[in-house]
């Protein structure tokens, strides 16, 4: 069990969200990481935007220009401030808010 099923988002609406103090979750399908998180976060998962950076270039662009030009997943963005493959722990708390 994954907890929620990610519904994607495009990188304009997670930009949008982010700027109004919603959490971003930037992922891909495949990811060891992505699905840690997905099954820490749980139901709580449903709260965040989720933007597939495979499925959106914009989204892909994003997270490379957080991360040296990696397209490191999870990439998460709280309080308008993108975490790089953050404790899922971290991003539980942020959703229970």
């Amino acid at each position: 069990m994954l907890g929620h099923e990610p519904v994607p988002a495009s990188a304009a609406e997670g930009a949008a969200a982010a700027a109004d103090g919603r959490v971003v979750i930037y992922w891909r399908r495949g990811c060891p990481f992505t699905k840690r998180l997905r099954m820490v976060v749980g139901k709580r998962g449903a709260k965040a935007v989720w933007v597939d950076i495979w499925a959106d270039p914009d989204g892909a662009a994003y997270v490379r220009s957080v991360n040296d030009g990696n397209e490191t997943v999870p990439t998460v963005v709280i309080d308008g401030k993108p975490h790089t493959n953050p404790s899922p722990f971290k991003v539980r708390a942020a959703l229970a808010r």
